[in-house]
Parts: C-alpha cells; sequence; structure tokens
C-alpha cells in the first residue's frame, strides 16, 4: 500500500509558487476540465481555509470578478483587491446574508471543500459530511444566479448515494468525477452540479 507523504512533489510546487497549498491544483483539474472560471465571475469558496484556491479563482475571474471566502477558521489576509474573506459558520443566516453582500450581485460559481472535524467514527463522520454538503448546497440555491454551477467534495461512504439523490433534487444536471491528483486509495471525489432550482421547488 502506498504511503501518503505530505511533503511531496505537489506540496514543494506549490511552496515554491506561492500558493497556500497543494490543493490549488485540485482547483486548477476542475477547472480544466469543467470549465467552470471565467473573467469577471463571482465566486463564493466555503471551507476557504488556507486560501489557495481564493487564489487560484482570484487570478482567474481577474479584477473585474470578486471571490467570497467563508469558514469557521479565518484564513489570513491575501494581497488580491478582488478577495473577501470572512469568517463564520455556512449555516448561519446572518454569515449568508454577509456573503451575499459581499458578492454584490447573484453567484456565478459556488465551491464547497467543506470537511467536519473528524471523530474517528465512520458512519458518524459520513453523516455530518453530508450534512455539510446538503447546507452548501441549499446555501448555492440561494446564492447563485439561474446559469450558476455549485461544486462540492464528496466521499464514497454510506451517504453518498443519498447526497446525490438531495443534488439532483436541488439542481437541473449533476456530475461526479474523481480527480486525476487523488491520492490513491482516497475515496474523495467531486460532484458538479448546473441550474440550480430555486428553493422550495425540490
Amino acid at each position: 500500500m502506498s504511503r501518503y507523504v505530505r511533503k511531496d512533489a505537489n506540496y514543494r510546487r506549490a511552496k515554491a509558487e506561492g500558493l497556500r497549498s497543494r490543493a490549488a491544483y485540485k482547483l486548477e483539474e476542475l477547472d480544466r476540465r469543467l470549465s467552470l472560471l471565467a473573467r469577471g465571475f463571482r465566486v463564493v469558496d466555503l471551507g476557504c481555509w488556507p486560501g489557495a484556491w481564493l487564489q487560484v479563482a482570484a487570478a482567474r475571474v481577474g479584477p473585474k470578478g470578486r471571490v467570497v471566502g467563508l469558514d469557521l477558521k479565518i484564513a489570513d489576509p491575501l494581497p488580491e483587491p478582488n478577495i473577501v474573506i470572512l469568517e463564520g459558520d455556512v449555516g448561519d443566516e446572518a454569515i449568508a446574508k454577509q456573503v451575499a453582500l459581499a458578492l454584490g450581485g447573484p453567484a456565478d460559481l459556488v465551491l464547497s471543500d467543506l470537511a467536519p472535524n473528524l471523530s474517528g467514527v465512520r458512519e458518524a463522520d459520513a453523516t455530518r459530511h453530508a450534512n455539510l454538503v446538503r447546507i452548501a448546497a441549499e446555501r448555492a440555491r440561494q446564492w447563485l444566479r439561474p446559469s450558476g454551477i455549485f461544486v462540492a467534495k464528496l466521499f464514497m461512504d454510506a451517504e453518498y448515494e443519498e447526497t446525490v439523490r438531495y443534488l439532483r433534487a436541488g439542481f437541473g444536471t449533476v456530475r461526479t468525477l474523481k480527480l486525476e491528483g487523488t491520492r490513491p486509495g482516497s475515496s474523495e471525489l467531486y460532484v458538479c452540479t448546473r441550474k440550480p432550482r430555486p428553493l422550495g421547488r425540490d
């Protein structure tokens, strides 16, 4: 079985390029395969700490775009003027209103790399993660324009099929994919949904 080495080639590459984590390359791959980001887009990054996805998104949307990051753990400020970083819980209505205000208009893309603090109990952790995905999807439907996109991290666990069914009820199209850079043996994958249905029409 292969052993995960944190300071691998991508880790060293990210540091050399001034990126806050190797996760930046995940978003780059998602964008390459799914055409997520464009100049002038408004983007929300849920679970944004330490800020690598903020860096990638801000560079791709350009100075006329806006990237709003949210996390329970506040990320250190970034120099790009089109980035706003907020601290708080995505499930909090007041925080959701702050995100909408910071966007300055409907979002084009909502990204969710949210993950719960793990308890070590597989079933409980799967349930907690699935709940986070559902909350993020509800917020995405609240913030997105009709042509908007929601992307979230999933795991092939006991909650996977039910979570995908939930997303199909809330969005017009749902596609899952495994990234090339995913560690061997990992059950991690991403789901890309488009055409959000208005809340209350599930």
